[in-house]
């Protein structure tokens, strides 16, 4: 069965080489599902027993179900974001240099990768392209599905110190090389317009970044673990739309979140940060006849998990995680906690995810940084400065987070699928008097 998880993970990640990619790819499965999509810019009408969705920018989704028996509802809530790091082209993107003996693309860092992981590797270009259609503008999703690009890393008897810590330069030595001489400003314009079966003239913008080619897999002595790109955090958003689909409880609104631009701080229009979770619960709230107290009622029996992946013990490195709180790849889903609250984690939230835990039979670990060390952030607390209620950080452990090529265990996608889909058929109620009955 873990295997069987994997495989239909790592197809999904192939298929999302990008944060537009990954919302059209879940807005496909959902409608095959029965979801019904709505667009923010009309009025919504909505049934109990109905189930819909949401996109914003084409690279964040809400998707919802309501239930039947609303009169003491709540919101049952899992999170994660659709973008990964990597680079992006920039607007004038064609640079001819040598004498003109190559053609590179000028691009800049998005997020926080390993930039020496994207040397050496087929690359192409995937995002989305904005085409005049007469009086609109359409959206098209471009994948070139084909070896475009690369970054060749400078031989070592030119860069003797290649391996003693060298310092990369996103603007001198990460720029990807597109062709030879006979590559021509105007080429990759060419390209995207045959490509996408429109003039070169109607392509106005784009949003375009480079992804890697190799092909997600399953390896190890025993098949243990997977490796592909986007694993953060296509991995939790994909375990999130898969509970989503399975789990449901008659009393709750059951809601799957997954915001863009995480890797960049959020502070977007479509991110954790911006009003996307509360416009789209208050509207669900109004649609439904419910007012304003029954909306701050229905939060305050609320939960979320919000999901990340954790940093793994490294296997020549446990030096960097703590002694004890720590985590292993096919050990179980992790809670992360910070005494500073950099996550979202107290002990009401872990307490209730280890119940969810332990009616579903998923093991749990639990994560904190050395306290000598710095630790991200992720969507939890930003998401909570619209939304307040209980919220617990968890993530599955993974090895070279930010990688072109990350690692993770085989069993741990169906460990989280198991505990979201468990959080969905769960109802939550806050009686006021430090109690939380869990139905």
């Amino acid at each position: 069965m873990y295997k069987e998880v994997s495989e239909k993970l790592l197809s999904f990640l192939q298929a999302s080489p990008t944060a537009f990619h990954a919302v059209e790819n879940m807005r496909e499965r959902l409608t095959k599902e029965g979801f019904t999509a709505l667009n923010e810019g009309d009025k919504w009408a909505l049934e109990p027993g109905h189930n819909y969705f949401v996109t914003r920018n084409n690279s964040s989704i809400i998707a919802f179900k309501i239930g039947n028996d609303l009169d003491h509802y709540s919101f049952n809530i899992a999170t994660a974001h659709s973008d990964s790091p990597s680079y992006k082209l920039k607007e004038n993107y064609e640079l001819q240099v040598v004498n003109k003996h190559y053609m590179q693309l000028n691009t800049e860092g998005y997020g926080g990768m390993i930039d020496s992981s994207w040397f050496d590797r087929p690359l192409s270009l995937a995002g989305r392209v904005l085409v005049k259609n007469g009086n609109a503008l359409e959206t098209k999703l471009l994948k070139f599905d084909r070896d475009l690009l690369m970054i060749p890393n400078v031989a070592i008897h030119m860069n003797r110190k290649v391996n003693d810590g060298f310092a990369y330069n996103k603007q001198v030595d990460l720029l990807p090389l597109m062709g030879g001489k006979d590559t021509q400003p105007g080429d990759l314009k060419k390209m995207i317009a045959d490509e996408l079966n429109v003039k070169e003239e109607e392509i106005l913008g784009q949003d375009l970044f480079l992804y890697n080619r190799m092909a997600p897999t399953i390896w190890g002595a025993h098949e243990e673990f997977i490796s592909s790109g986007h694993l953060d955090d296509l991995q939790c958003a994909y375990s999130a739309m898969e509970a989503l689909i399975a789990g449901h409880h008659d009393k709750n609104i059951d809601v799957m979140a997954i915001f863009d631009n995480e890797e960049v701080g959020s502070g977007t229009k479509q991110g954790a940060d911006s009003t996307l979770l509360y416009d789209t619960l208050t509207r669900i709230n109004h649609a439904l006849g419910k007012d304003d107290e029954d909306y701050l009622r229905a939060v305050a029996s609320s939960f979320m998990l919000s999901a990340d992946n954790a940093h793994a013990v490294h296997p020549n490195h446990p030096e960097h995680t703590d002694v004890n709180n720590c985590v292993y790849m096919n050990e179980g889903v992790v809670v992360k906690t910070h005494a500073g609250q950099k996550y979202c984690s107290d002990g009401v939230s872990t307490a209730i995810f280890k119940i969810l835990a332990d009616k579903c039979d998923v093991p749990v670990q639990y994560f904190a940084n050395r306290s000598d060390k710095a630790g991200g952030s992720t969507l939890g607390n930003i998401s909570q400065a619209h939304v307040s209620l209980n919220s617990v950080d968890i993530g599955l452990p993974q090895l070279a987070m930010h990688s072109a090529y990350e690692t993770a265990g085989i069993k741990d996608t169906y460990y989280m699928i198991k505990v979201m889909t468990e959080l969905f058929n769960t109802h939550f109620v806050e009686d006021g008097s430090h109690l939380l009955r869990i139905e």
